[in-house]
């Protein structure tokens, strides 16, 4: 399918960008953001930042009644400017990182998937990256 419906998410961090690309990247800050609600949680992240390097994080619940594994490919890899990665399921997602005086706006494109609606996938994303925000920021 060619014609994929692209997503975009974004936040403004009171944070310079050095401080949030660290924390965006780095699997120990990885596994304290990375979810979109209270009763997630992220219990172990790996990730490899170069050009054909992988990204592996484990999503679950709590309870542990469900989880998953997000695993994706570096295809492109721009310090503190620019991430691009292509999902398992061939998906793609760019990630850019833009200071603006003492913020940085953090901004995600990403192809939708078909299971769940746009609305849902834009919903998720949004929280996963205002979360981490907060941690950021906190």
């Amino acid at each position: 399918m060619s014609n994929k419906t692209k997503i975009t998410v974004e936040a403004k961090i009171d944070a310079p960008v050095k401080k949030v690309w660290d924390c965006y990247t780095k699997p120990e800050h990885i596994i304290n953001w990375n979810f979109a609600s209270d009763d997630w949680h992220c219990p172990r992240a790996e990730n490899d930042l170069t050009v054909g390097g992988k990204l592996n994080s484990r999503m679950e619940a709590k309870d542990g009644s469900f989880g998953f594994n997000f695993e994706a490919v570096y295809d492109e890899v721009i310090y503190q400017k620019k991430i691009a990665y292509t999902m398992m399921d061939g998906r793609q997602a760019v990630t850019n990182f833009e200071q603006h005086d003492s913020k940085t706006k953090v901004s995600t494109t990403f192809d939708a998937e078909q299971e769940n609606s746009v609305d849902m996938q834009r919903a998720g994303w949004q929280a996963i990256l205002n979360n981490f925000k907060k941690y950021v920021e906190n």
